[in-house]
């Protein structure tokens, strides 16, 4: 089932403009694959799609979204600022901790994304579905982070 409906979700980001989850999850649901907003989060991770302005794209540079038609590297990663975008919602600091919100299975793809980042203030991430917990060494990286996490939210 898993792989018919990676499968799937290809074939629609190669056929269509897709511009959201929500849209791609209707898009499967016409095609008879019911999937929850969760599980589809995981499986773009998987998939490794980006969203670039004209929408949800394959990281091999195949399906619509990619706008101009160029080729994508095919390890490329969504940045940071791309997954905030797509599923951040607020983030507040406590203590050497930050928590933030995100829409519904988001927490994962954008915690992978905070540790991709290499940022050195951050000792680690744990996410849930919808929280992610950023732990820093000090209450001062902390505040760093936040700041400029709050920065990309309002970008």
């Amino acid at each position: 089932m898993k792989v018919e409906r990676l499968n799937a979700i290809k074939d629609v980001l190669t056929h269509s403009l897709v511009s959201s989850q929500d849209e791609l999850r209707r898009k499967l649901r016409r095609r008879g694959i019911h999937v929850t907003q969760a599980t589809l989060s995981r499986d773009m991770h998987e998939l490794k799609l980006f969203k670039g302005p004209g929408g949800y794209s394959l990281p091999n540079g195949n399906g619509n979204g990619n706008g101009n038609g160029a080729i994508a590297e095919e390890d490329e990663q969504p940045s940071l600022a791309e997954m905030l975008e797509s599923f951040g919602l607020r983030v507040k600091q406590a203590m050497n901790q930050i928590v933030m919100c995100t829409a519904m299975g988001g927490a994962q793809p954008v915690a992978a994304a905070i540790d991709r980042a290499g940022w050195g203030e951050v000792l680690g991430t744990i996410a849930g579905d919808d929280t992610v917990l950023i732990i820093c060494e000090d209450v001062r990286r902390a505040g760093e982070v936040t700041s400029r996490l709050k920065a990309m939210f309002e970008a």
